[in-house]
């Protein structure tokens, strides 16, 4: 360990910036954050840091920087384009014990600035050592993804109790067993929605009764398949969670961003495999909730569209059991955007249509003459089965039978599969390709895009850097 991660209080600390520009300005800001005493010395100062000085934020000294400059200082940062300038800093200081950073000169640093996620009082620093600042600013980006706003909030909250809870508790273990409960029950979620008032209220309800775990179900959409689409409470929830029940389409990828010690529930539904009937899966997450479990309720696309979401969720309101909803892209979005067919276009579609090939046994038919006007798109999930019976409908029913149409096997996906021919060749085209689920039919004249549009897969795509934490060597 090449430095020692120390987190130091700086309020009205003597530190000293040599330098007056834009460098200097960044590290005076992060200096006032933390309530420095903060003096800068150079020949010539930026015009945001004499604003600071006319606010009486800092002092500044318009002069070059001699040694009588470091009396009484308890850090000091370099911070000049003149090399010989910044050495004497260095030189100076650390011949006084004075802890100095030269920036961007590692060498000449007897302390640095970590990359910094910022919940306060919450604080997480990442530091490299000096030998990789853009990685440790990636690896905060990161965390600042996976870190919610309201843990700052929130840890100042249990912090007012603790003085309450160590007069409540005399023992650590009991202490622990307390503040556990408290983070697993509804007073994060009042803090997160901004009901600090509430939260504070149930705290102290808390510390007179016997803390039961309280359940809750989050029906998460996790979207197509790529895991770069996850929203970011998405994410969250799903390293929160005690259980996960799963569906067969949520990609191995996304599985892989659950809660590693979670247990894991498939009960995923395929063509003439359902390994559990829909009222057994509704009644499972109730029972999970009854029993003071966090249940990640996960679904591919979007839980309200053709996700079963709304059964589940009336069911869960039936029994009276907490829940969230977090919304996915939908495979209609998704999938379209991935294969660089545009859903709606000026010149070719005013509407859309979101349509399933697999309706309840005793659903009603689909209204085929509305479906069948030109000049729109339609998106049809789960439409693969019955591909023969949506094409003779929309035929029928006067679609023209050289109508764009492709089919997207798979889609967001790395193994994703684009095919596109006409409406009159659908049941063939999906037959010939050998074509299966998951895929998406998209059926109009914005289908014809495809060829001009498409972008996924055909190059090395820039990395986002959002792959998990557990990736980083």
């Amino acid at each position: 360990m090449q430095y020692l991660p120390i987190f130091t209080k700086l309020d009205n600390k003597p530190v000293l910036v040599v330098g007056g520009g834009e460098v200097a300005l960044r590290k005076c800001r992060a200096f006032l954050k933390a309530r420095a005493n903060v003096t800068l010395v150079a020949p010539w100062f930026c015009d945001e840091l004499k604003e600071h000085a006319h606010n009486n934020e800092v002092t500044l000294i318009d002069a070059y920087f001699d040694e009588s400059h470091l009396d009484g200082k308890m850090l000091v940062i370099a911070a000049t384009d003149k090399d010989a300038v910044n050495n004497d800093v260095f030189e100076l200081a650390n011949a006084r014990n004075v802890f100095v950073n030269v920036v961007d000169d590692q060498p000449k640093c007897t302390f640095i600035f970590p990359s910094i996620v910022d919940r306060d009082p919450i604080t997480i620093a990442i530091s490299s050592a000096g030998t990789a600042p853009v990685l440790a600013r990636r690896l905060r980006e990161k965390l600042e993804t996976l870190i919610p706003q309201h843990i700052g909030p929130l840890a100042t909250l249990v912090g007012s109790f603790r003085d309450k809870v160590k007069q409540r508790f005399t023992s650590f273990a009991d202490r622990r067993q307390f503040w556990e409960g408290v983070f697993d029950s509804s007073v994060v979620s009042k803090v997160q929605s901004g009901d600090t008032a509430a939260a504070a209220s149930q705290l102290e309800q808390l510390l007179n009764i016997k803390l039961a775990p309280e359940g809750e179900v989050y029906v998460i959409g996790a979207g197509p398949g790529d895991p770069e689409l996850l929203t970011l409470k998405a994410l969250q929830l799903m390293q929160q969670a005690d259980v996960v029940v799963y569906d067969y389409l949520v990609s191995d990828e996304i599985m892989e961003l659950v809660r590693r010690d979670a247990d894991l529930i498939c009960v995923g539904k395929r063509l003439g495999d359902h390994s559990v009937a829909q009222e057994d899966t509704n009644q499972l997450l109730v029972d999970l909730a009854k029993q003071g479990k966090k249940v990640c309720r996960i679904k591919g696309g979007d839980p309200f569209i053709y996700g079963r979401g709304g059964e589940e969720v009336q069911v869960l309101a039936a029994n009276q059991v907490n829940y969230q909803i977090v919304p996915g892209i939908t495979a209609a979005a998704g999938c379209s955007a991935y294969a660089g067919i545009p859903l709606t276009h000026r010149d070719h579609a005013q509407s859309i249509q979101f349509v399933t090939g697999h309706c309840k046994k005793d659903g009603q038919e689909l209204d085929w003459q509305s479906l069948a006007k030109p000049h729109q798109t339609l998106a049809i999930y789960m439409g693969v089965i019955k591909s023969p019976h949506i094409q003779a409908q929309l035929l029928k029913h006067g679609r023209g039978a050289d109508t764009p149409v492709a089919i997207i096997e798979n889609g967001t996906r790395k193994n994703q599969r684009v095919v596109t021919g006409k409406l009159g060749e659908l049941a063939d085209l999906i037959e010939r390709h050998s074509i299966i689920s998951p895929a998406l039919l998209i059926i109009g004249e914005v289908a014809s895009l495809h060829e001009q549009l498409h972008w996924f897969g055909t190059k090395a795509q820039t990395s986002s850097f959002a792959q998990p934490l557990t990736d980083v060597a």
